[in-house]
């Protein structure tokens, strides 16, 4: 894997079911806040299937959501035709080269999308792009999983159980730690049953872990100012062993 991209086409159909299981949306209410306090159009990075886009969307806010698997960006067209009267649009992009000019008031990276970069020269060209899109005071506010190379590994565990439309879903994982780079790998297996039918859907994900302070240290090297660091949605204090680890800066003039 040369930059993260890979799996996420095959893991479409199932994103959505497995973060209502595990994340929620209890991030959600704090993106939406964030951008009806930008004043101005906003952008996601790493959009998937709408799951933040259209929430913040629904409260009046103008949102583009970017992203690069097509099959991704699909379910969230179905999204937005599903909402209504919403203005949201959706381009395919890689985050590395945004296609925009600079007229985005906030950008927005949730859910650790910037960690799916694995190579400092990728980070450092996103983080370069969104500087270049971004209005001077615009902000930008991103979201790290925290040191995913502490998690142990384990092999063909059973993590989830359910269904999907009718059919019975479970989930059996694998994770690998590659700490020389500081990577993450994410075996992932999905076995449908429906009546009599078996099939099993298989793809790898990767993350790297990129610390707090290597992160805003990139962020600021990109042109913007750190307003903050936080540890929870609420705006919690940081540190290293809060379960959420949120950036919040400013685009400098």
């Amino acid at each position: 894997m040369k930059d993260g991209s890979e799996g996420w086409d095959a893991y479409a159909p199932f994103y959505d079911w497995e973060n209502a299981r595990t994340l929620g949306r209890r991030d959600v209410a704090f993106w939406r806040r964030l951008a009806g306090e930008a004043g101005g159009p906003v952008l996601e990075l790493g959009c998937g299937t709408g799951r933040v886009l259209v929430p913040v969307a629904r409260a009046g806010v103008p949102v583009v959501g970017v992203d690069r698997s097509a099959p991704m960006l699909d379910r969230a067209r179905r999204r937005i035709r599903r909402a209504r009267g919403i203005r949201a649009a959706l381009v395919r992009a890689d985050i590395r080269r945004l296609p925009f000019a600079a007229r985005f008031s906030l950008v927005i990276a949730p859910y650790g999308i910037l960690q799916s970069l694995t190579r400092d020269l990728d980070l450092e060209r996103a983080l370069q792009a969104v500087a270049c899109v971004t209005r001077p005071g615009g902000r930008l506010g991103l979201d790290l999983v925290p040191d995913l190379t502490r998690w142990k590994e384990y092999r063909r565990r059973e993590t989830l159980r359910g269904t999907i439309g009718g059919a019975e879903i479970a989930l059996v994982e694998s994770v690998r730690q590659d700490r020389r780079r500081g990577l993450t790998l994410f075996d992932e297996e999905y076995i449908e049953r429906r009546h009599r039918t078996r099939r099993v859907h298989r793809f790898s994900l990767v993350f790297r872990t990129v610390s707090v302070q290597q992160m805003t240290r990139r962020v600021e090297r990109a042109g913007f100012h750190v307003d903050g660091v936080f540890g929870d949605y609420s705006g919690g204090p940081w540190d290293s062993r809060a379960e959420t680890w949120l950036i919040l800066a400013t685009r400098s003039p």
